[in-house]
Order: structure tokens, then C-alpha cells, then sequence
């Protein structure tokens, strides 16, 4: 994986590292996550569909609508408040009642129309803000839908008793994670995660966090066990 530091200036007038994978590996790994997801959404009975996850009140079909409904709003660039409870709310109750094979036919049509967007991205747009409504820089944001859809794919999963399917997932996960955290105050320290290099969280240094990766992204989401990394709850990016 490659890495790469996207330089802004913070409200105070600072210079901000806002660290990413490269756009090479970033976009085409966003849109293998979501044509993963439409063939897991694809795939479920309607059985499954009514499910509790744990995301709190919500059904397996509750996440699906949220994941699918937000690539539908990036792809017709609604982007005011993305990501915000009420805009999340309004995907989910935009999609009620829909069929599984509905909404995948839905994300199929916006993955081809994010693709086709994403295509015109450069280094240079990789590295700008990102668009009104949306924060940190473009390949910031777009790694969070990597993240993002993965995490909930997982959400699915672990609601029907299924394995974790996590795959090339955990890079941009984690690199997701460590800028939150930074974003947060969180820190300084440094995520030296079984098979990866180490994310720096503000700046780097202080603690190292050490362990089981794809553990401590369920922890730091408020999905796990936050004590066997030896962390408190002021991990959780979602506290």
C-alpha cells in the first residue's frame, strides 16, 4: 500500500497532514467494496432482510439503504450534510420497503456513475478540498466510503452469523481511523497493527497501539472490546 500526506491549511492558519492511500489504490478498491456489497445485498432472503444488526435500530435492510443510498447520493453529488444523522436517516427511510434485488440493481447503476466520476480524478484533485458539504480533501472522502461500506458489509455479516470477509479492506480502515482520531484530538500516538505499517495519529509517537487489526476496528467503531488494546472509550471515532 501506498501512502501519501495531503498538505491543507486549518482553521487556525496551521499546515495539515491529512494522510491517505494513493488514489491508485484507493478508487479501484472502493469500487470493488461496493460491487462486493451488491452481491451480498443481492444474496440475502427476505428473512435476512428484517434481521436486527448492531447498529443500533436498525435492520440488515436499514444498513444496506444507508450504504447504497449514500453512493446515490454521491453519484448525483447530493453532498450537503453526507454522512450527518439526518441525511443518513433520510437514505435509510428513502429506500424502505424496497427488495434486496432493488437496491442492488440501485448500486449497480452508481457504482458505474461513481466509476465514471472518479475517472476524471488526478493527483491534484486527490489532494484539494473536497466538495461543499464534504470535509477534508477529495481522496480523504473517498477513502471513507472504502471504509465506510466494509464496515457495514461486516455489520451484515455479523448479523446473519457469517464470517468476517474483510480482505484489502483494513488499509483504508485503518488509515480512516487514524485521521479521525487525529481530527479528534485523540493522541499522539501510533497504530502499529499486525501487517501494516504504523498510522501516526497526531502527529505520531507517544503510545503505540499494537494488536489485531481487523479487532481494533471494531473497537475504535464502537463494534469491540476497547480494554484488549488497553484504551478506553475516548477510541471510539463515534463516542
Amino acid at each position: 500500500m501506498h501512502y501519501t500526506f495531503n498538505v491543507r491549511v486549518g482553521v487556525h492558519g496551521e499546515e495539515e497532514n491529512r494522510m491517505t492511500l494513493s488514489r491508485e489504490v484507493v478508487i479501484p478498491g472502493m469500487l470493488a467494496e461496493y460491487q462486493a456489497f451488491g452481491q451480498l445485498v443481492r444474496g440475502l432472503s427476505d428473512e435476512d432482510w428484517d434481521t436486527p444488526s448492531r447498529c443500533e435500530g436498525w435492520r440488515v435492510a436499514d444498513v444496506a439503504a444507508h450504504v447504497i443510498g449514500q453512493l446515490t447520493d454521491v453519484a448525483a453529488l447530493r453532498l450537503d450534510g453526507l454522512g450527518t444523522p439526518e441525511v443518513t436517516a433520510r437514505q435509510v427511510e428513502e429506500h424502505r420497503g424496497r427488495t434486496p434485488g432493488e437496491l442492488a440493481d440501485e448500486l449497480d447503476s452508481s457504482v458505474k456513475q461513481a466509476a465514471d466520476l472518479a475517472a476524471a480524478f488526478d493527483d491534484a484533485a486527490w489532494e484539494s478540498a473536497a466538495p461543499a458539504g464534504v470535509t477534508g480533501t477529495l481522496g480523504f472522502g473517498i477513502e471513507a466510503l472504502w471504509f465506510d461500506t466494509s464496515l457495514h458489509a461486516d455489520d451484515i455479516r455479523s448479523a446473519l452469523g457469517r464470517l468476517p470477509s474483510v480482505g484489502d479492506a483494513l488499509a483504508p480502515s485503518l488509515s480512516h481511523i487514524s485521521q479521525v482520531l487525529t481530527d479528534q484530538g485523540w493522541g499522539p500516538a501510533d497504530l502499529a497493527l499486525d501487517g501494516f505499517e504504523a498510522f501516526p495519529v497526531s502527529g505520531g509517537g507517544g503510545r503505540t497501539v499494537s494488536g489485531d487489526a481487523y479487532g481494533f476496528v471494531l473497537a475504535s467503531t464502537g463494534r469491540g472490546d476497547t480494554a484488549a488494546f488497553g484504551l478506553d472509550e475516548s477510541v471510539n471515532i463515534y463516542r
